[in-house]
């Protein structure tokens, strides 16, 4: 697995770096946000991106607008400590997940592995009746990890569409945000953490927009499900 790392940051590039090839990955390094862009959209080989948000040239939450508006390649933004708006921002643009910096290294691991493990493509047998979700106008075809409304595919991220995976797995059911983000986003639901809530909502809008029969809805302190209306 290759994973595109965008840090400007030499000695802390050259620490992920190593540390990266040790556990088994490959690594393409860019060190500004345009020629991250770049690589990105062109080389086929990426599965993952690392990105971190003070790029120079172009900074990393304009690298990830402009990286999905043309592919759901997985993202793990790399954020400055408490800067809670950056994010935000990210996962409200389509980022996977985060990780504050400084982290640590099996953390960061751990991180890789959750979004990897959801976005992977499990392709035998994908049109099987059995490999399927359905509920109202959605279906999702497991094998291919797609989902469609009315017949039309949506375009999710990866952690979107495993939150759909789990609410068409229990329809009209509540789902805790721990649960959730356990299941979803791998890791257990730390205090002040809004993953989950800007990941549905990014998910909510894009059912809304599709005009599905289905609909997210949540109760306080009980979480989120998907409801046929």
């Amino acid at each position: 697995m290759t994973i595109l790392l965008i840090e400007d940051d030499k000695g802390l590039a050259e620490l992920l770096s190593e540390f990266l090839t040790l556990s088994g990955y490959e690594v393409e390094h860019r060190a500004d946000g345009k020629s991250g862009l770049e690589a990105a959209l062109s080389l086929s080989h990426i599965e993952l991106v690392l990105l971190d948000v003070m790029l120079p040239k172009l900074n990393g939450l304009d690298v990830l607008k402009a990286l999905r508006q043309q592919s759901e390649l997985p993202v793990l933004m790399l954020t400055a400590r408490g800067d809670d708006l950056d994010k935000v921002l990210g996962l409200e643009l389509g980022a996977d997940d985060y990780l504050a910096k400084p982290f640590n290294d099996r953390e960061l691991l751990a991180r890789i592995r959750a979004i990897t493990r959801r976005t992977r493509d499990k392709s035998s047998d994908s049109t099987a009746a059995s490999n399927q979700l359905v509920l109202g106008d959605l279906r999702l075809d497991l094998g291919k990890m797609e989902a469609q409304c009315g017949g039309v595919v949506l375009e999710l991220t990866g952690s979107e569409y495993a939150l759909l995976k789990q609410f068409c797995q229990s329809p009209g059911e509540l789902i805790s945000k721990a649960s959730l983000s356990e299941k979803c986003l791998g890791r257990r639901l730390q205090a002040f953490d809004r993953s989950i809530d800007t990941h549905v909502s990014n998910l909510r809008k894009k059912l809304q927009l599709a005009a599905s029969n289905c609909e997210i809805k949540s109760q306080r302190g009980r979480g989120y499900g998907v409801f046929e209306g």
